[in-house]
C-alpha cells in the first residue's frame, strides 16, 4: 500500500482512549490488517531510499510499549514507526518516519552520539562553524524543515573557547531536522513523495557528518 488511510489514523485515536489489553484483544484483527499496510507503506519508502541510500538497518517498531523500566504502564504504543539506519561505518545519519493522529512527523539525524563521536563534531564546528552551518541554508533543507533542533548544555565544554563563534552549536549534544505533517496531509496521495522528498533533502547534511566522523582532524580516512 502506498497511502496511509484515514481508517489508520482513527484506529490509533481509539486505541489511545482504550489503552489496555481487553480492547486490543477484541480488536487485533483489525489491527493486524492496518499493521500489515502500515508496514508495506514503509517498506516502499525503504526501496525507494534504497535507490540511492545504503541501510544496514530496517526497523518497524513493534506497537508493544516495554514497560519493564516505565511509569507509564499503558501497554501499547499510540503510533506506527519505522526507522532507517545508513550502513556503518562509513555512512551515518538515521531516517525517521512517525505517524501518529496530530504528531506524525519525519526527522533525521544524530540524536546520541558517544562521546568520541561528538568531541570529533565539535572540533569540526570550532574549527570552522561557517561550513556547517551553510548546510542549513541550502535550498531542500529549508524547504523541509525549519531549523536545526536538539538538546544542548548550558555551559561551554570543556577544552573549548566560549568566545568561538560558533558556541552555540559546539553546545548542542544533538543534531536533529524535524518536519511535522497535519493529519490532512498523512492522507493525501502525495505523501509518501514528500516522506521520501524530506529524507532526501537531509542527504548533504548526513554525507558532511559522515565524512567528519569517518576521518581524524587531518581529513585522514580512519577506516583504510
Amino acid at each position: 500500500m502506498n497511502v496511509i488511510k484515514q481508517e489508520y489514523l482513527d484506529f490509533l485515536k481509539r486505541l489511545a482512549k482504550n489503552n489496555n489489553r481487553r480492547w486490543f484483544a477484541v480488536h487485533k484483527t483489525e489491527f493486524d490488517k492496518i499493521n500489515e499496510e502500515v508496514k508495506s507503506f514503509f517498506k516502499e519508502v525503504y526501496r525507494k531510499m534504497s535507490e540511492t541510500d545504503s541501510f544496514d538497518q530496517f526497523h518497524v517498531h513493534r506497537i508493544y510499549r516495554d514497560l519493564r523500566f516505565s511509569k507509564d504502564k499503558t501497554p501499547y504504543k499510540t503510533h506506527f514507526r519505522l526507522h532507517l539506519g545508513r550502513t556503518k561505518p562509513l555512512l551515518r545519519g538515521g531516517y525517521y518516519l512517525n505517524i501518529e493522529p496530530g504528531n506524525t512527523r519525519v526527522s533525521g539525524g544524530f540524536w546520541n552520539p558517544d562521546s568520541k563521536d561528538l568531541l570529533r563534531i565539535r572540533k569540526e564546528i570550532a574549527a570552522n562553524d561557517e561550513e556547517f552551518r551553510s548546510l542549513f541554508r541550502e535550498k531542500m533543507i529549508k524547504k523541509y524543515f525549519d531549523g536545526l533542533e536538539g538538546e544542548e548544555i548550558k555551559t561551554t565544554p570543556k577544552g573549548f573557547d566560549k568566545d568561538n563563534p560558533g558556541i552555540d552549536l559546539i553546545k548542542k549534544k544533538q543534531f536533529i531536522l524535524r518536519r511535522n505533517f497535519t493529519d490532512k496531509e498523512v492522507i493525501q496521495p502525495d505523501f509518501l513523495k514528500e516522506v521520501v522528498n524530506s529524507f532526501l533533502a537531509l542527504r548533504p547534511f548526513f554525507d558532511y557528518m559522515s565524512e567528519i566522523l569517518t576521518t581524524n582532524e587531518n581529513g585522514e580516512s580512519l577506516y583504510k
